[in-house]
């Protein structure tokens, strides 16, 4: 008789993994979370609420992109999890909004418990370190779809912020200061790029030691992700901050430029920062442009801040209190000024 296991997908392994991930999920609660893993659905006391004046919802949906094939070459998955939440929860930042809660999905060719839990305490890890509780998810196994040794991961989550308190590109004026954080590396972004350059160009292998790095590459690219959320949630809170953009798919200049509004254009003098030595590499290894790479990765700077001119020194001290690296990288002016209006232009060489 032909039974599910032989086709490829075991309920108890499933069941195992549930059991493995429970003492980290257990890390990543709020007092609001009711129940525990293991229902059909997460439930949050959204009671709350009532003692905001109008709080708006905020929702992000995201994955990890290639970066997960580095994670499953290297037999390494208690750090990816960190990069999904880093995702999600600074994408709901950047408008004000304080994260609440984070739900996964794991798909994988096989379930093996230990990876999962893996995966999932690398979840739990960020979700604490942000104040987001994990109130639940998903594990798929897709046997003949994804080999065994396979997955993807993904995530969504749901925050809070009052209706006057958002930020964002209307608050944007001329003379406000652009104050960058450095990011860890690459985090999630741009790893179909550097794949091909250390892989299939430059016939790299995960185990290299690479001087520039002080590591391996395998390590170097496993690096995780930032995560700005309570340190830019203590910025709003205590300083005059008018927008926000997280550094992603797409560059500095093309995330910053969703929040600058027609009425002004953005100045960035890369010689404000050094990028870490894995930028530079890719350029070099894989002779990609600059505009190439400035699309593709984030080139050091992983958070963005618009604040007013008055508020900048005491921003970068707030920051810095948080273990931040931050500093003054350009400047907002009337339209026309640094370009076009809403635009973002990057100038002088890179320190």
């Amino acid at each position: 008789m032909t039974s599910y296991a032989a086709a490829g997908v075991s309920i108890e392994e499933g069941d195992r993994a549930v059991e493995l991930m429970k003492e980290w999920v257990d890390k990543a609660r709020r007092p609001e979370v009711v129940g525990g893993i293991g229902g059909f659905a997460g439930l949050f006391d959204a009671s709350a609420l009532k003692s905001y004046r109008k709080p708006y919802l905020a929702t992000s949906a995201d994955g990890v992109g290639t970066k997960v094939q580095i994670a499953q070459r290297m037999d390494q998955h208690d750090t990816i999890g960190f990069d999904l939440v880093g995702m999600l929860v600074d994408d709901l930042v950047v408008c004000g909004a304080e994260p609440l809660f984070m739900t996964d999905y794991i798909a994988c060719g096989k379930v093996v418990p230990e990876r999962i839990a893996d995966i999932v305490k690398g979840i739990a890890q960020a979700c604490a370190e942000s104040g987001t509780a994990l109130l639940g998810g998903e594990t798929a196994e897709h046997p003949g779809l994804l080999g065994v040794d396979e997955y993807d991961i993904a995530g969504s989550t749901t925050g809070v912020v009052e209706a006057d308190e958002l930020i964002g590109a209307e608050l944007v004026r001329p003379g406000d200061v652009v104050i960058a954080m450095r990011s860890s590396g690459l985090h999630s972004n741009g790893f179909s790029l550097v794949r091909h350059v250390f892989f299939e160009k430059a016939g790299w292998q995960l185990d290299r030691d690479v001087p520039e790095f002080g590591t391996t590459l395998g390590e170097q690219l496993l690096t995780p992700t930032k995560l700005y959320t309570l340190p830019c949630l203590a910025l709003v809170k205590q300083v005059e901050v008018h927008a926000m953009s997280h550094i992603t798919g797409g560059g500095l200049a093309a995330n910053l430029e969703r929040v600058v509004p027609p009425t002004v254009s953005v100045r960035i003098d890369r010689s404000t920062w050094t990028p870490q030595p894995v930028f530079g590499l890719v350029g070099q290894l894989g002779s990609v442009a600059q505009a190439d790479l400035d699309l593709a990765l984030n080139m050091g700077v992983g958070m963005v801040a618009l604040v007013a001119p008055d508020a900048a020194d005491a921003a970068l001290r707030l920051l810095a209190e948080h273990g931040v690296d931050a500093w003054i990288a350009g400047d907002v002016q009337a339209a026309g000024v640094h370009g076009d209006g809403g635009t973002v232009t990057l100038t002088g060489a890179q320190a």
